[in-house]
């Protein structure tokens, strides 16, 4: 079988591919998905990606498989691992790390001002993919910015830094890290001026750099000899195809509950009301992990955070026996009840940290209120991604419950009522993000059917849908 597009999702433990065919006609076609376990521990990214291409055939009844293009996304060999140094925390510290979330990294480390010789320390046991400065509005102050950049270069890491801060540091800390032959790149200020964020130019270089320094990570070395085209962070790909069903429905929502963490995308510009009140700006395209909320790997912590006699209430039966015997992927009753349970609360909480809230204070005038965190009071579906979300049975109920998480009207999130549910059926919302890279139009076309959206119904579904 010859398609135009195979792309691979190279995850910590397994490896999907998906593929897609006829992508310039009318109906873009969706042929299939295989998986095998991700062979990156063992030294080859091929193995796992040669096994998921066989379960592909084996499940088409292809007898061999050819392919015009293959992308991917990977989270495999630690995903993109960056730190992030700014100035002040609640400024250039938050935009940067606004912008390595937003492109799917997992931030290990965060600084702000000039960094101590322990954070040095910690950068150095770290060493990460990618190191990314921050620090000073434009033409404000600039020392924060190269001292951290002369202190990090004499580390002598071999990483490649991305300089995103006052615009008047350029030269030289570009200077700095090529007099020491480091990789220096350049981007706009991700917080210009007080009040205002500019992380998208951070967020594409920071793409740009992942492709360029993937194919040296153990175990991916030998990628390129099977990936043609683009390969971006699986986090990044998942908010590439959240924006990209923005443009055509609004306002969302994109969640995902893994077995290790929990990620939230929103793309929304929340409302001129809450934005009159609110203490500090958000991002309109905004990425929250939560790594000590997942249903596998986290599952024993959150029963604890749960309270395991809690727990076995709300499952209707003993938790910990089930624990003995517990899998990543369930396959008893009892399991997928405990698992469906903890997807539950995962979310819940995920969306909670999520959401902003109202904040207020006391004074001579009385009572003022403000808005702090993201304004979610817009948005308009709520999208279900991942595996648990989309193939436990009892996902639909789970999502039926997250849509009356604000019924006590404590956050910024809208009521039920108002808030569509939509389910990634096919679950390559993150596939579907780097093939738009490939061809917008027809990742756009793939997306609406996979959502059982026409673009004629996108503005108002029905939430019973």
């Amino acid at each position: 079988m010859k398609l135009d597009v195979l792309v691979a999702e190279i995850g910590s433990t397994t490896t999907v591919v998906n593929a897609f065919h006829d992508l310039g006609g009318k109906e873009p076609l969706f042929l299939g998905q295989g998986q095998a376990p991700t062979s990156v521990l063992q030294g080859d990214v091929r193995v796992g990606l040669r096994g998921a291409m066989d379960d592909l055939c084996r499940k088409n009844g292809w007898d061999d498989l050819e392919y015009h293009t293959m992308l991917a996304t990977s989270s495999a060999a630690g995903g993109l691992r960056m730190t992030v140094h700014g100035l002040v925390y609640d400024m250039t510290v938050r935009a940067a790390r606004e912008a390595a979330l937003g492109a799917g990294a997992n931030l290990h480390l965060v600084t702000a001002g000039v960094m101590e010789d322990e954070d040095l320390e910690e950068l150095r046991e770290i060493h990460p993919n990618l190191i990314l400065i921050a620090g000073g509005t434009d033409y404000g102050e600039r020392e924060t910015a190269l001292k951290n950049a002369r202190r990090i270069r004499e580390l002598n890491l071999n990483v490649p830094v991305i300089y995103a801060g006052n615009v008047q540091n350029q030269a030289r800390v570009e200077r700095i890290f090529q007099d020491a032959g480091a990789e220096i790149y350049l981007t706009e200020n991700v917080y210009p001026r007080l009040d205002e964020l500019n992380i998208e130019p951070a967020r594409k270089i920071i793409h740009q750099v992942f492709e360029k320094h993937i194919v040296h990570a153990p175990g991916m070395e030998q990628v390129r000899e099977l990936v043609t085209g683009s390969i971006i962070p699986t986090p990044g790909a998942v908010m590439e195809c959240a924006r990209l069903l923005y443009e055509e429905v609004g306002d969302l929502v994109v969640l995902d509950v893994g077995g290790a963490t929990t990620d939230v995308h929103s793309v929304t510009e929340g409302s001129e009301e809450i934005a009159s009140i609110q203490l500090s700006p958000e991002p309109m395209a905004k990425r929250t992990v939560e790594g000590d909320l997942g249903v596998f790997v986290n599952a024993r912590s959150m029963a604890r955070q749960i309270g395991m006699e809690q727990l076995s209430k709300e499952i209707g039966m003993d938790a910990e026996p089930i624990f003995q015997h517990y899998k990543a992927i369930p396959d008893t009753e009892e399991q997928f009840r405990l698992t469906e349970q903890l997807a539950w609360h995962a979310a819940s909480a995920a969306l909670e940290r999520h959401a902003g809230r109202f904040r207020y204070t006391y004074g001579s005038n009385g009572r003022q209120t403000f808005a702090e965190g993201k304004d979610l009071t817009q948005v308009k579906y709520l999208v279900a991604t991942g595996g648990a979300l989309t193939r436990l049975p009892g996902r639909k109920a789970i999502m039926e419950r997250l849509r009356h998480l604000n019924d006590g009207g404590k956050l910024l999130f809208p009521k039920a009522h108002n808030l569509a549910l939509l389910e990634d059926k096919n679950y390559y919302m993150a596939s579907l993000g780097v093939l738009s890279r490939h061809d917008k139009e027809a990742a756009r076309r793939l997306l609406l059917r996979d959502m059982d959206l026409e673009k004629e119904d996108c503005d108002v579904p029905s939430i019973d849908r």
